[in-house]
């Protein structure tokens, strides 16, 4: 397929996979969406226990989402944990509702320790949920990290919210969301809009794309 503006290529396991600066990855051989740690409902939930968090971060996901869906043949959405934040709020409907707007794609989830919601809601919604690992040759999807990875087999997962911290030449620092791949296992960076990052520190041997000003850039 072509390739735009922003976006990288990664051969792995024999398989295609296109990396988005919407922080997601397009199996291209399958045509699945992988997409890990949205949180959706994250800031209801945070209002309602009378924090301050921004009102439009819903739609803002909603809106990346759409995105996705337009620029890829999707027939398989696939969420790497963490969908929604905690238990139920008003956030679950509008994301609901946006999901039948698409009755050709399969929604999936692989359960992440935030994922709590009554099973019924999945259910009434059309969404598939599976425990992880959850297995699609030749890749082991999961939301944590596996302890143990078989030979032949690589690990997709999420949970970590990875990113790097890069120094300007001022010696300030910025940090951006990445994607880590590493010997038998990759971390996707976190899809939702308020979510934050936790600082990885690659090895040597690691591969690392950054995601910033609408790219995605290789660093090692």
């Amino acid at each position: 397929m072509d390739i735009q503006a922003g976006e990288q290529v990664t051969e792995l396991m024999g398989q295609t996979l296109l990396l988005s600066p919407l922080k997601a990855i397009y199996w291209v051989d399958r045509d699945i969406l992988l997409l890990a740690d949205l949180h959706l409902g994250k800031e209801t939930h945070f209002r309602k226990k009378g924090l301050a968090a921004p009102g439009q971060i819903l739609y803002e996901n909603l809106q990346k989402l759409e995105r996705l869906v337009h620029r890829f043949p999707v027939q398989r959405m696939i969420f790497l944990g963490d969908l929604f934040h905690s238990s139920y709020n008003d956030a679950w409907q509008p994301f609901s509702s946006w999901m039948a707007d698409y009755p050709n794609i399969s929604f999936e989830l692989v359960e992440g320790n935030h994922d709590i919601l009554d099973k019924r809601l999945y259910e009434a919604s059309g969404m598939t949920v599976h425990k992880e690992p959850f297995e699609l040759e030749p890749f082991l999807l999961s939301h944590h990290p596996m302890e143990s990875i078989a030979a032949g087999k690589y690990n997709l997962y999420g949970h970590i919210h990875p990113g790097v911290a890069l120094q300007g030449p001022a010696k300030q620092y910025l940090k951006l969301p990445c994607f880590l791949f590493q010997k038998q296992a990759a971390i996707l960076p976190a899809f939702g809009q308020f979510t934050g990052l936790a600082v990885v520190q690659p090895l040597k041997e690691d591969k690392v794309w950054v995601i910033g000003d609408d790219k995605v850039i290789g660093l090692q």
